[in-house]
């Protein structure tokens, strides 16, 4: 049969991780070697069979004219590294607003792996988060001045829940490429913590094949002019987070090894 035929005939084959969503028909197999053909066609990216990330980032707050974490998200919009799709959008550093916009984005975008991405000024390293924890706690009010103190962010939630991302390895990874990184094992009690709890909340009640989690990234140079603070430059971020969402898309199993940290 005609390549071009054969494919035209393709009735059935499903977006990664999303089986409602049918992008081709199914193939009457006649002959052995048109199976060969098909099976080779779909494994040498003639159907992509990749999974694909989606990365979300923050608009500024706290009186900041940029965020690093959308600064570097943006630039990874549309990537393709490893037979692994990046695609970006941003979200609003509010409380509650937040989790609806990324429950638009997941529903735009279909994922199997979404990494939040908030900036934590005063960290020298990219920090995989471990936990979120069932609390807002605002340090300083929201971009809609909303300021909860000691309120749960699901009422019939748990406690915390615990990244789905293998942390350890994306910091393994990190540092064999000469970028800083550690594991946290604290995310705050802010916007940060928040679309964390909330992301591993949802996958939890209605996505269990979606993989999840949260990395806090230092501030940018420009943002440290008045302040002694660390920095990482846009370039080591945005590879740091280029390589912490294939990682994390390859590789479901963390390893085991002594990390982490409070700040």
């Amino acid at each position: 049969m005609h390549r071009k035929r054969l494919l035209k005939e393709i009735r059935y084959f499903w977006h990664p991780g999303d089986q409602e969503h049918k992008i081709f028909k199914k193939i009457p197999i006649q002959t052995s070697s048109e199976w060969v053909f098909c099976t080779l066609y779909s494994y040498s990216g003639g159907i992509d069979m990749g999974k694909k990330v989606l990365l979300t980032g923050f608009d500024p707050f706290g009186g900041e004219t940029v965020n690093p974490s959308w600064e570097a998200v943006k630039r990874l919009n549309g990537e393709k590294v490893e037979g692994v799709s990046i695609v970006a959008e941003q979200i609003p550093t509010v409380f509650h607003h937040s989790a609806a916009v990324l429950e638009k984005a997941i529903e735009k975008h279909h994922p199997d792996i979404v990494i939040c991405v908030g900036q934590a000024g005063g960290r020298a390293h990219i920090t995989p988060e471990r936990i979120a924890i069932n609390i807002d706690d605002a340090r300083i009010p929201d971009n809609e001045k909303r300021e909860p103190i000691d309120e749960p962010i699901a009422a019939d939630g748990p406690a915390a829940y615990w990244s789905a991302l293998p942390i350890k390895l994306v910091v393994k990874e990190l540092r064999k490429n000469g970028i800083p990184a550690s594991v946290s094992n604290s995310a705050g009690t802010f916007v940060c913590n928040h679309l964390f709890y909330q992301l591993m909340h949802r996958i939890d009640r209605t996505s269990a094949n979606i993989r999840g989690g949260f990395i806090h990234i230092p501030y940018l140079p420009e943002q440290t002019v008045d302040k002694h603070e660390p920095s990482l430059s846009l370039e080591t971020i945005v590879e740091g987070l280029r390589l912490a969402a294939v990682v994390s898309a390859l590789h479901e199993k963390d390893i085991r090894e002594t990390g982490g940290s409070l700040s």
